[in-house]
């Protein structure tokens, strides 16, 4: 009898099933550039280069509930460091209702 390895992912959770060409395949639906997946949603980002990452660029990941303990950046067909300069970690100082209402700049310590 054939073992069947699928993995068991919850109802609802976003999965990265593919990617290339500028382009996500996540839970099915296929988006266009870049895209901020967390484990319950999938946000269209306008951001295009490292330039444009700030934190005023993440603001749709801090209006979420549940904002994501861990950011990963995609870099494209090179490995490449994020420049210092636009990298920022957040702590949250501050939750009001459903929502951060101040975040705390940090030292950068992201790469991809």
């Amino acid at each position: 009898m054939p073992m069947d390895i699928t993995p068991l992912v919850p109802e609802g959770r976003q999965v990265i099933e593919g990617y290339g060409a500028g382009r996500f395949r996540v839970s099915g639906a296929l988006y266009e550039g870049s895209v901020l997946v967390t484990p319950a949603t999938t946000l269209g980002w306008a951001v295009r280069s490292w330039e444009q990452v700030d934190l005023a660029s993440l603001e749709p990941l801090f209006a979420l509930d549940d904002i994501p303990e861990i950011l990963i950046l995609g870099c494209g067909p090179a490995m490449a460091q994020v420049p210092r300069s636009r990298v920022r970690r957040c702590e949250p100082v501050a939750r009001s209702s459903s929502r951060w209402t101040a975040a705390r700049p940090a030292e950068p310590t992201m790469c991809c």
